[in-house]
């Protein structure tokens, strides 16, 4: 079991082994960090320096492992990709006190990595809670980006209408829940990720809670579960910390948590984005909807909308290369 750190401001925290992540055939990119409140953030830089600049973000419970596919197809084509690690996940450093955990400091951490590595015309690809993360980023610092590509996401205000499913998550991490009580000891996140990516049936996972052992993947979908164990293997519960705080911060149960108020005022700040925008949704999403992904782009004249119907919600991992495609596609054509 990983021993516990602390900062010299006292904040207990986990760090997970390198070793960990020694077997990733297709993430074999070396980690950078950045301090932030004594704490390491991890991110890769990938491609040439000189490149355009892509900002790609995750959320939960992934870490730049789901955008792997998207980083390979734009540094191949030239571009700088840069891809953080949320503090508590990925390479990130882990803190263990859940009160550590808001969304303002999760966009606080990210403004940090911008200011310090001196990025700018960003084109950002936030998917999850990476927009809320990031959209904030675009509509506090809007001359830093030259582009917003937007994934199954949203931000949260007073019209916005959270999904059953979407709900449902949040119960499911509350005390009782299912994944509160079951991950990662019976279920792993890599086990819950081959769900959500469609490598295993749901009967499947409720045959890992009931104790009936997990089915046997092919080999890229086994190759996908390690990838996303990784942060965590050998952290024990206390290193999910910062996972389980994704879904309690949800704005309408934790609007404190959750940022609400910023999350309102960025929607009303970037209703006046005038720059290239792109949405690129998978349709299979009950989170987020099809329905949400169109009304939302709806309303900017400038925006495209591109859908892939059978992708679900972690659309970067089984459609990266496509969703650069698509992107690269609008940026020749002037869109």
């Amino acid at each position: 079991m990983t021993e516990p750190m602390t900062t010299a401001d006292g904040v207990a925290f986990l760090r997970t082994p390198e070793a960990n992540f020694a077997a990733l055939a297709d993430f074999p990119h070396a980690p950078r960090f950045v301090d932030f409140e004594g704490l390491r953030m991890a991110y890769v830089d990938v491609g040439p320096q000189d490149g355009p600049v892509a900002l790609l973000m995750h959320g939960m419970p992934t870490w730049g492992f789901l955008n792997r596919r998207i980083i390979d197809a734009l540094a191949a084509a030239g571009w700088r990709c840069i891809a953080a690690d949320h503090i508590g996940f990925g390479r990130s450093d882990k803190p263990t006190d859940p009160a550590w955990y808001s969304i303002a400091r999760h966009t606080r951490a990210h403004r940090r990595l911008i200011e310090t590595l001196e990025l700018k015309d960003i084109t950002l690809f936030c998917q999850d809670w990476g927009g809320p993360i990031g959209l904030a980023q675009a509509a506090d610092m809007p001359d830093r980006f030259a582009r917003l590509v937007i994934m199954n996401t949203w931000l949260h205000h007073a019209a916005y209408d959270y999904t059953p499913a979407l709900r449902s998550w949040n119960q499911n991490w509350k005390a009782g829940g299912l994944f509160a009580e079951n991950i990662p000891v019976p279920l792993s996140i890599g086990w819950f990720m081959m769900l959500s990516l469609g490598h295993m049936a749901r009967e499947d996972l409720f045959g890992i809670v009931q104790g009936k052992g997990p089915p046997a993947l092919a080999v890229a979908g086994d190759a996908a579960r390690r990838g996303y164990d990784a942060p965590f293997e050998g952290l024990g519960d206390a290193g999910l910390t910062g996972a389980r705080r994704f879904p309690l911060s949800l704005p309408f149960d934790n609007p404190e948590g959750g940022a609400a108020e910023d999350q309102a005022r960025h929607f009303e700040v970037l209703k006046g984005w005038k720059k290239p925008l792109n949405f690129v949704w998978g349709g299979a999403d009950n989170i987020f909807t099809e329905a949400w992904g169109r009304a939302w782009a709806a309303m900017y004249a400038q925006a495209t909308f591109d859908l892939f119907p059978e992708a679900g919600h972690f659309l970067q991992d089984t459609h990266g290369e496509e969703i650069a495609r698509i992107v690269l596609g609008h940026i020749a054509a002037g869109r």
